[in-house]
C-alpha cells in the first residue's frame, strides 16, 4: 500500500538514476538531494519509535549508504544511534563519502551480530539498482535482519530487491516500511517486491517535477549534465493505476443523454449448465452505466438467462454465423466473449465472428486459451455408425492476433497468468510481469490485461499502468467475470481502450475494498454505484 503526494508516473532504476542527473543539471546539487533523502527516511524512522529507541543504521558502498549517513546524523539529535557500515569509509565516493565525513559518531563493521541490542533497523545497504546476487558477508547480514524480528526501514528499496521488475531471486530484506523518493518504482509495486516493501512511502528531495513535464513533447531540448554528457528527457510510459490517469476520459452523463446514447453491450454466453459467468459480466456492464445490454447464446442457454435475468435483455445467437448476422448491427457496439464459454473451435470461430465485427471487443477466459499452442482430436461419427479421431490443427495466436490486426476497433485482453502463460509462450522468460504485458500488447495488437495482486495493464503504443489497490478478498470465483463486464461496458460507452482497462480495474478493486471480508463475485457490481459516487 503507498501513500504521500506523488505523481502518478513509475520510474525504473535507470529512468531515476536520469531524472536525479536532470535536477542536478537544472541546479539542484546532490548533496542536497541526499540530504533531504537521509532526512526523510530519519523522520519515517522517528514515526515508528519512541525518543528512548535504539537505532541501528547499516549503510552500503553507495549512495544508499549516504542516505544512511544523513538520516543517522538526523537521528542521533533525538535518539540512541549506531552506524554499521558494510566496506571501508575510505572506499565511499563522491556525495556518500561527503556525507560520512559528516556524520560525527564511531562507524562499527556492519556485521550479523550488529542487530543485537537495537530497537529498529535503517536498511540503507543497497539501492534499486542493485541487479546482482548478494552473497557473503552481505547475505549473512540481511539474513540476521530478517531474523531479528525488528522494525525495518528500508532506504529506496529494501536491499537485495530489483528496483525495476520486484524480482527477489536471492536474500532480500524483508522491510516494514519503504521511504523512497520522488518516484515509485515498479520493483514497489510487482509482487514480490511489494510485499517486501511494506508501506511504501515517497518523500519529496527537491527532484522539479519538470523533468517529467518536458518528455511529454519532442519539442523539448535535450540537457547538458555536470559530466559533459547529454540528456534526453524522460519519456515516461508506465504509471500507477490511478483516477487521475484516466478520469479525464471517463464517460459523464448530461440533462440529455439517454440510454442509446451510452452504448450496447453483448456478452455471449457460454452453455446452459455455465451461464453464470456471463451474467455475472453482463451485470458489470450494466453497473458500469452500459445503456443496454443483451446476453446472447443457444437457445437452451438463452432460456436460463431469460430467467435469471431481468434489465439485461437476451437473444439467441448460439453460432459464429448467427453471432455475425447480429453484429451486422453496429448500434451493438462493444461485445465480451469468454465468460465460461468453453474451450474449443466453436469458441474459437465465435471470437473470429466477434472479431470480424465494428464492434470493440473483450477477449476473456476461454476466448484466450481456445487459441492457446496445442493439437487436439476431432471425434467424428462414419458413414456406417463407427466414430473415428483425426488430427485437427486447433486454432492459433498467430490466427488471432492476425484477426486483431486487421480491425480497426479496440481489443482488450484480460488473461490471468495461467490463461497468459499458455497464450503467450515465448514470453515466460521476460524479467518482469510489467514486461510481459508490455511484450504481449505488442505482439497481440491488444489492450492486455494481465490479472493478479499487481495487475498490470499494458497498450501497444507502450504505455502500461500497475494497479495495487485490489485487496485480496478478490480472489473469489466469478470475479474476473465482473472486471470483463466493467470493461466492455466503459468500451460502450466509447471510452478509449487502455482508459477504460484501467479504469475498470481501478473501480473493481475499490468496489471489493468497499465490500471488506465475506466478499462474493456477485457483491461486486452492487457496491460499484458506492465508488462511482466518490469519483463524483
Amino acid at each position: 500500500m503507498t501513500d504521500g503526494p506523488y505523481g502518478h508516473e513509475i520510474l525504473t532504476a535507470a529512468e531515476m538514476g536520469r531524472a536525479d542527473r536532470l535536477a542536478i543539471a537544472a541546479g539542484v546539487t546532490g548533496l542536497t538531494l541526499m540530504e533531504n533523502a537521509g532526512h526523510a527516511v530519519a523522520n519515517a524512522v522517528r514515526a515508528l519509535s519512541g525518543p528512548s529507541a535504539r537505532i541501528l543504521v547499516l549503510c552500503g558502498p553507495g549512495n544508499n549508504g549516504g542516505d544512511g549517513f544523513v538520516a543517522a546524523r538526523h537521528l542521533a539529535t533525538d535518539r540512541q544511534v549506531r552506524l554499521a557500515l558494510l566496506g571501508e569509509p575510505g572506499a565511499l565516493k563522491g556525495d556518500a563519502a561527503a556525507m560520512a565525513a559528516r556524520w560525527a559518531g564511531p562507524v562499527e563493521q556492519a556485521e550479523p551480530d550488529s542487530v543485537k541490542n537495537a530497537d529498529l533497523v535503517v536498511d540503507a545497504l543497497f539501492g534499486a539498482g542493485l541487479n546482482r546476487p548478494l552473497d557473503g558477508a552481505a547475505a549473512s547480514l540481511i539474513e540476521a535482519i530478517n531474523g531479528s524480528g525488528l522494525p525495518i526501514v528500508a532506504v529506496d528499496v529494501p536491499s537485495g530487491l530489483d528496483g525495476t521488475t520486484g524480482r527477489a531471486e536471492w536474500p532480500v530484506v524483508r522491510a516494514t516500511r519503504t521511504v523512497t523518493f520522488f518516484r515509485l518504482k515498479p520493483g514497489h509495486l510487482l509482487l514480490p517486491g511489494r510485499v517486501l516493501c511494506g508501506e511504501t512511502t515517497v518523500a519529496d528531495i527537491g527532484i522539479p517535477a519538470s523533468v517529467l513535464g518536458a518528455a511529454h513533447t519532442t519539442a523539448s531540448p535535450s540537457v547538458q549534465t555536470e559530466g559533459g554528457q547529454t540528456e534526453q528527457p524522460l519519456a515516461v510510459t508506465a504509471f500507477v493505476n490511478r483516477p487521475s490517469l484516466w478520469r479525464a476520459a471517463y464517460p459523464r452523463l448530461s440533462l440529455d443523454s439517454h440510454k442509446y446514447a451510452r452504448g450496447h453491450a453483448v456478452v455471449v454466453s457460454g452453455g446452459p449448465e455455465h451461464t453464470g459467468a456471463a451474467r455475472l459480466g453482463a451485470r458489470g456492464a450494466l453497473r458500469i452505466g452500459s445503456g443496454l445490454v443483451t446476453l446472447v447464446g443457444s437457445a437452451a442457454a438463452t432460456a436460463v438467462n431469460a430467467v435469471a435475468s431481468t434489465a439485461v435483455m437476451t437473444r439467441i445467437a448460439g453460432s459464429a454465423k448467427a453471432l455475425s448476422a447480429l453484429l451486422e448491427d453496429e448500434r451493438l457496439n462493444a461485445v465480451l466473449i469468454g465468460p465460461g464459454a468453453g474451450v474449443g473451435t466453436d469458441t474459437a470461430e465465435q471470437v473470429q465472428a466477434v472479431l470480424a465485427s465494428s464492434a470493440a471487443v473483450v477477449l476473456d477466459a476461454d476466448a484466450l486459451t481456445s487459441f492457446a499452442p496445442q493439437k487436439g482430436t476431432l471425434r467424428e461419427r462414419g458413414a456406417f455408425g463407427f466414430t473415428a479421431s483425426r488430427l485437427v490443427d486447433h486454432p492459433t495466436a498467430a490466427r488471432l492476433f492476425e484477426a486483431i490486426g486487421r480491425r480497426s476497433a479496440p481489443v482488450v485482453m484480460t488473461p490471468h497468468d495461467g490463461e497468459f502463460k499458455r497464450l503467450f509462450q515465448d514470453l515466460s522468460g521476460l524479467p518482469s510481469k510489467l514486461d510481459r504485458a508490455r511484450a504481449a500488447a505488442g505482439i497481440s495488437g491488444a489492450v492486455v490485461v494481465l490479472k493478479g495482486a499487481d495487475t498490470v495493464i499494458a497498450a501497444p503504443d507502450g504505455r502500461a499502468a500497475i494497479n495495487d489497490n485490489a485487496p485480496p478478498t478478490l480472489a473469489t470465483a466469478g470475479s474476473g467475470d465482473v472486471l470483463a463486464g466493467m470493461v466492455v461496458g466503459l468500451l460502450a460507452q466509447r471510452m478509449p481502450a487502455f482508459e477504460a482497462a484501467c479504469a475498470a480495474v481501478w473501480l473493481h478493486g475499490a468496489a471489493a475494498a468497499a465490500f471488506g471480508p465475506g466478499l462474493i463475485s456477485e457483491d461486486l457490481p452492487e457496491l460499484l454505484p458506492r465508488v462511482l459516487a466518490s469519483l463524483e
